[in-house]
């Protein structure tokens, strides 16, 4: 692994511990040669897994796609780092246990929004806007409805 300030090849683990329910391992590192202080994580690769999108195309899974969604559903929210890679680690687990080499892109849009509907309203809210292609207020009313029925009846 090379230090990420000075390019050295050679560093020390100095602390090792699974994360995310043990599909991941966190380990920090030391710099031999500036003796800076790093993370790296590991996690079991998605050999193979494509999505499908709307329109037929199927394009490699990528976790830095993923993380971006979500970053930017809460993004400015009080929603950790933390708690997102749990989210990500919980939905790559599930697409694991489905054993197939495709997801369906609606699939695992689906999978986000019920991850972030737990998370946070709002953050669901954000992704869903986008998500379902909202064309106006009234779909966002519609959505919000959905999430909080006893509001629905009330005008924005």
């Amino acid at each position: 692994m090379r230090c990420p300030y000075c390019d050295n090849r050679k560093t020390k683990v100095i602390d090792s511990r699974a994360i995310e329910d043990g599909s991941a391992i966190r380990r920090r590192r030391r710099c031999t040669e500036c003796g800076s202080l790093f993370t790296t994580f590991e996690r079991r690769e998605t050999v193979g897994l494509m999505v499908v999108k709307r329109d037929g195309v199927r394009e490699r899974y990528s976790r830095e796609k993923l993380t971006s969604g979500f970053k930017k559903a809460c993004s400015k929210l009080d929603v950790s780092a933390d708690v997102i890679e749990r989210s990500i680690a919980r939905i790559e687990e599930e697409i694991m246990k489905g054993q197939g080499k495709d997801i369906s892109a609606s699939v695992l849009g689906d999978m986000v929004m019920e991850s972030l509907r737990q998370l946070d309203e709002i953050a669901y809210l954000r992704f869903a806007s986008v998500y379902k292609r909202f064309g106006d207020v009234s779909e966002f009313q519609k959505e919000l409805g959905e999430l909080m029925p006893e509001e629905a009846d009330r005008p924005l």
